[in-house]
This record gives structure tokens, sequence and C-alpha cells, in this order.
């Protein structure tokens, strides 16, 4: 749902236009992602709120990324040296809270125990940037396209290589979400085409024009 929530937050708080054919491309990825989860999901009131603040704090995060980026006009690396530091002093404060230290504090590290953990953070790292970048060159939205293109890989290559059972629901969901995400970047690249044509046009008639 981090999708429909991204554009509502664009659309009401930031005033931003979306044209009704990137709308509709929705309907089929929204449908593919509930598909996909639809006999796994059990509700409860708690996992419920919990899952609802996941989706809004996800949202309101990707669009600030692109609304820092642009009005700062910085780059994903820029962003990321100024956020860096913010998000690790905050771990330290709550990681304490959430993983206590064990009784026998202090304990020493294997060696393959402390590259497991750098080797975590550099990945983190790239993660991190890769989705700075994605949101900085394009929008939130495509990279929420990007991400459910993503999760439909993830579930074709642990059926590919590993061998684990993929359900109908999951077949049907898989294809809408790709279907879906399909038409969504044909309807950009043809907006784009679109817009770059106007521009051309318009300056072409001011040359005439002076």
């Amino acid at each position: 749902m981090t999708t429909p929530c991204v554009i509502f937050m664009q659309m009401y708080f930031y005033e931003k236009k979306f044209t009704l054919r990137v709308k509709l491309t929705l309907i089929p990825i929204t449908l593919g992602v509930i598909t996909n989860f639809y006999y796994d999901i059990y509700f409860n009131y708690l996992g419920t709120f919990y899952a609802a603040l996941g989706v809004v704090i996800t949202s309101l995060y990707q669009v600030w990324i692109s609304q820092k980026q642009h009005e700062l006009q910085m780059d994903a690396m820029q962003l990321l040296y100024y956020q860096a530091p913010v998000s690790a002093a905050l771990l330290l404060l709550i990681i304490p809270i959430f993983e206590p230290p064990p009784a026998s504090w202090p304990r020493t590290w294997t060696l393959m125990e402390m590259f497991m953990v750098l080797a975590s953070g550099c990945i983190a790292f790239f993660v991190n940037l890769s989705i700075y970048w994605i949101i900085g060159n394009t929008s939130p939205l495509t990279y929420n396209m990007v991400g459910h293109l993503k999760f439909c890989l993830t579930l074709l290559g642990a059926f590919l290589l590993f061998e684990d059972p993929l359900h109908f629901n999951q077949i049907v969901g898989i294809t809408l979400t790709v279907a879906g995400v399909t038409i969504y970047a044909h309807v950009k690249l043809k907006e784009q085409s679109e817009k770059t044509s106007k521009t051309l046009e318009e300056g072409e008639k001011e040359r005439l024009m002076s």
C-alpha cells in the first residue's frame, strides 16, 4: 500500500499532479501485490496498526527524499552524507533498548562476526545510495515500481534457484504486477516524449517570433 500512499501524499500535501493513465496503472499492480500475499495474511489489531504505521512512515520518507534533493539541489551521495550520521546517532540510542547487551558483556567477537557486521554496513550503504539515486533521478512512485519488480524477481528467483513452491495465486499476482509495471514504464516514457516534443515546439515558436 506504499504506492497509493505516496501518490496521496504528493497530491494533497505537495500539489503534485498525476495523469489518469499513471493512476490506472496502479490497479493491476495493487491487485497483483494483494494476490501474492492474500493467503499468507492473518489480521489482528496490533499487527494492522504497526503495518499501517510502517506504510505511512515509509511513504513519507520516500517523499521527503525527493523533496529535499530537489529543494536543496543535492545529489544522492550528498544527501546520504548528511543523513547517515543522524541515523547512526539515533540507532546508538535505540539499540540498547531493543537489543540489550548479554549478561556476559563485554564479549569477544570472532573475526567472522566482525566481517559480517562490516559487510552488512557496506551493503546497507549501497542500498541507501541506490534508493536516493533512483528517487532523486526519477520519483518516489517510480522507486516503488522498481520495488514491486524486485519483489516479483525475488519470488521467481526462489522458485528457479531454490525450488521454492510457487502457488497459483502467486503466479497470477506476479503476472498482474509485472504487467502493471510494464504499462507504467510505457506510460512514463510516452509522457516524457510528449513533454520533450512540446518543449521543442514552444522553443521553435519563440525562435520564429523573435
